[in-house]
Formats: structure tokens, C-alpha cells, sequence
């Protein structure tokens, strides 16, 4: 699986050559596939944020290269197009985003100014409405009179439809309950099935790096401190733990029978892996 987006020693200080400088990454290198789905986590302050601002241009790095397709995102020759509509971004609490008197027009908005037809963006806006699992009855609606987890699937519609190949969500499914979180995340993996795109994900929930992700970058201190498949990075659980940051409940059980003398493989993280793996353990019995 060849590299979609890449960053090379990236540094990134806010308040540079003032008394309030800060480094907020510390010479960060990793690389994100093609068609995966990519999540990044850490502890507030690790980074995360300002790393999803680098991705799409809302920031520059104060020394290192973003690399989109191979080309730095910042040479003065790189001519990829509008990096906007490349890298979609979803920031945190993207319902505070929403300001067009419709939902069709705030999901609209996007494909709009890349200068689609309107019969092309009515399809994306319907498409974006079928990922993020609403209704077409809702797109004559004020979004300002939707519930908070509605905006929220607006907001993240209006992204899709620009149809990024790299797709960026801050905590997408943050304040929501079990089966909104469930509904926004399979929509997000069936855009990336539907369309090709990579996707990087941003949370502090590890259940949900654990069910959704195929990479995991860990993020600590402005620092990469793992990175890989996600059954690799959690098998470490041991690091994970002594950095002061969670694993998921999954993988803590397993941690516990292995303790307590059951031949399991304490390294799993999901649900279908623990049974299968409670299964063999107690077949093996």
C-alpha cells in the first residue's frame, strides 16, 4: 500500500522568538496509507491538533516537510491544486461551523466554489447525507434548528461532499451517545470504502482506535511515541500505560485473564478478537 500523506522532522513552535514560545511538536515523522483509516491519539497537549492543522495548510511547520502524493505541501513549486479541497478537514465541534439557511446549502457550500454543476452537487450533497446516515427530508430544514448530533452529521456531510482523498476528523463522535457513535463511525469507514480516500481520525477513545482504525499513531508530548498497525501499537500495552494514557477495555481484560493464568493473547483490542480468542483458549482446556 503506497504513502498518501507523510510528514518529514516536522517542528512546530506557536509564539516563535517570543517569550511565549512554545514547541508543540518536537521533529514528528510518520507516514499515512492510502485507503486506510488512521487514528491519532494522545493526552490534551500531545499534539493532535496542531498536526491536523499541518495537514491541510492552516499551519506550517516552523522546520520539516508535509509531503501530499510525495510533493511538500509548502514548495513553491508544488502544484496540486487547492489544498483545502484535497484535505478535508473536520474540526472539533464542527457544529459551531454551520451558517447557510438550509442544510442542502450548508453541505452544498463546498462542492460549490470547487465549480461543480448543480446536478453534481446535488448528488455529493446526497451522497454526504447517505454517509453521515440522515435522510433527504432533512435537507429543506434550518440547520440551526437541529439537535447537536445532527449538526454534527451536517457538518461532517458538508466536508464529504468535497470529496477529500484524505479526510481529517477531530473527536467526529465527541458528546454523542453509544449508537451515535456507532452510526457516525460506519459512515466514515463507508465514505472511505466508497471513495478511496484516507482517513485520520482523532480521539481520546481507544474502544473506538481499537474498532475502526487499521493504524494507530500515539502521540506524547509532542513527540511520536508509537506507531504502526493497531494490533502492534496496543500489544505495548505496558508503555501505553506507564505514559498515563488508557487502552482499550478489550485489551485490559485480556491483560487480566493472561495475569491470572489464562493462555490468551493479552494483545487483542477488539471484541471479534477476544472471542475468538477466548474460544481457542478454552477449547485448548
Amino acid at each position: 500500500m503506497s504513502i498518501k500523506l507523510e510528514l518529514q522532522n516536522v517542528t512546530y513552535y506557536y509564539g516563535k522568538g517570543t517569550a511565549f514560545e512554545v514547541k508543540a511538536l518536537d521533529n514528528v515523522s510518520f507516514a499515512v496509507k492510502e485507503r486506510s483509516i488512521t487514528g491519532l491519539i494522545g493526552h490534551t497537549g500531545s499534539g493532535k491538533s496542531t498536526l491536523a492543522q499541518l495537514f491541510n495548510g492552516l499551519e506550517k511547520p516552523t522546520e520539516g516537510k508535509v509531503l501530499l502524493d510525495g510533493a511538500d505541501i509548502w514548495d513553491k513549486k508544488y502544484k496540486g491544486g487547492r489544498l483545502c479541497f484535497r484535505v478535508g478537514l473536520v474540526m472539533q465541534y464542527p457544529e459551531y461551523q454551520l451558517f447557510e439557511e438550509t442544510v442542502f446549502n450548508d453541505i452544498a457550500f463546498g462542492p460549490r466554489n470547487k465549480g461543480m454543476s448543480e446536478d453534481e452537487v446535488k448528488q455529493l450533497v446526497m451522497d454526504a447525507v447517505s454517509f453521515v446516515g440522515m435522510t433527504p427530508e432533512i435537507l429543506e430544514q434550518s440547520p440551526f434548528d437541529l439537535s447537536g448530533g445532527q449538526k454534527r452529521r451536517v457538518a461532517i456531510a458538508g466536508i464529504m461532499a468535497m470529496q477529500p482523498e484524505v479526510l481529517v476528523l477531530d473527536e467526529p463522535a465527541a458528546g454523542l451517545d453509544p449508537a451515535g457513535r456507532a452510526d457516525i463511525f460506519a459512515g466514515i469507514k463507508r465514505y472511505r470504502d466508497t471513495t478511496g480516500a484516507s482517513v485520520i481520525i482523532i480521539s481520546h477513545s481507544m474502544e473506538d482506535m481499537a474498532e475502526y482504525c487499521d493504524d494507530v499513531i500515539v502521540m506524547h508530548k509532542g513527540k511520536v511515541m508509537l506507531t504502526g498497525p493497531k494490533d502492534s501499537v496496543f500489544a505495548d500495552s505496558d508503555k501505553l500505560v506507564a505514559a498515563g494514557l488508557d487502552i482499550p477495555q478489550i485489551t485490559r481484560v485480556m491483560r487480566l485473564l493472561k495475569e491470572n493464568g489464562l493462555d490468551v493473547d493479552a494483545s487483542v483490542c477488539t471484541k471479534d478478537q477476544a472471542v475468538a480468542e477466548l474460544i481457542r483458549a478454552f477449547k485448548l482446556k
